[in-house]
């Protein structure tokens, strides 16, 4: 089959498109067919071995996709062959199969494509459970939001759920077209944190007071200006660090406002952790993604692919991913779900 292989830690655009071998199917896994992949900055930094997580050299790239279940383990029992899944994986991702740890499949609905699928178990999967996971953001109707990076994957999943949850969201980009995409997901108000003291906005749009949480992917100098957009008792979650730099956090301002500061590593409960922990948090997660699967069904959320590419074009999708140009997420697809999209 083809795969993207990683044989040495290097720049993503020196990588190539080779043969691989099929990978090996544990009895807890089930074999996918790929239909679409994600492509993200995160694995950009995995290719280099500058992620937290380095996997056993060589390697396959990409933790979800979307597809078909074309095989099972001895002991997996949950889906059936054919069955249309999402899945996250450990690596493994850009290429035409996989095998997932079964704890990591999810059935699709009917009406949901195997590209916006990609999209639900990271971007969506990341914003609910940092918006309404108590011991996080939790997000509660009259609560105003801050989403910065809000025309990005998990950016746009966060302004759709924050206002799902009652919320009135201010959303925060780099330029006036991706604010255009976030009002047109449900943002309230739009600031361009790239030309204006978003600080003041914030404090103006909010009568003085400042929000209750703030939504940060982007990190550096975004969010200590953010701490400072807080209301008393506010809660602030960095959710990643695409500004390239990580904040150092004064604990006074904590001190002074009773701010909460809350983090989120999705990987955590996708076994991405020194210590497994994917079947203690199954329950959990598998409920997150119902509930996502439940609201896309019911019309409440609209999960955004910028573009689409061919698994040969790999090079290309991550150049629009580094470059900031996608506005939502994007997909590598193959097979049915490429000829679906091309007629």
């Amino acid at each position: 089959m083809r795969g993207v292989l990683v044989t040495e830690w290097i720049p993503f655009d020196q990588l190539r498109l080779a043969e691989v071998a099929a990978p090996t199917l544990g009895p807890r896994d089930v074999r996918i067919r790929i239909q679409a992949a994600g492509v993200s900055f995160a694995t950009s930094l995995v290719v280099q071995g500058k992620y937290q997580r380095k996997p056993p050299l060589p390697f396959v790239p990409g933790t979800e996709v979307a597809g078909i279940v074309i095989e099972k383990g001895l002991e997996a029992n949950r889906f059936t062959l054919g069955d249309r899944v999402c899945a996250v994986l450990d690596w493994g991702g850009l290429a035409e199969e996989t095998c997932a740890h079964e704890v990591n499949v999810f059935k699709l609905p009917d009406s949901l494509s195997f590209a916006r699928a990609i999209a639900f178990t990271n971007s969506y999967a990341t914003s609910a459970a940092a918006l309404t996971w108590p011991h996080l953001l939790k997000v509660q109707a009259g609560d105003w939001l801050l989403v910065h990076g809000a025309s990005g994957g998990v950016g746009i999943a966060a302004v759709e759920i924050g206002k799902l949850l009652g919320a009135t969201v201010i959303a925060s980009a780099s330029s006036q077209a991706k604010l255009n995409v976030a009002r047109d997901h449900g943002a309230d108000y739009t600031i361009n944190y790239s030309s204006r003291n978003f600080r003041d906005e914030v404090l103006g749009l909010s009568g003085g007071r400042g929000v209750d949480a703030v939504y940060d992917p982007v990190g550096g100098e975004v969010f200590m200006e953010s701490l400072r957009c807080l209301a008393p008792e506010g809660r602030i979650m960095p959710v990643g660090f695409a500004g390239g730099a990580i904040p150092q956090i004064p604990a006074n301002l904590l001190l002074v406002k009773n701010l909460s500061v809350c983090g989120l590593n999705m990987g955590l409960y996708y076994g991405w952790s020194p210590q497994d922990m994917r079947y203690v948090y199954e329950d959990r997660v598998r409920a997150l993604m119902n509930t996502l699967f439940g609201w896309f069904v019911a019309g409440k959320i609209n999960p955004s692919v910028d573009t689409t590419y061919p698994l040969e074009a790999f090079q290309q999708a991550m150049d629009d991913v580094l470059a900031r140009r996608a506005i939502g997420r994007v997909a590598l697809v193959m097979d049915e779900e490429a000829r679906r999209l091309t007629h």
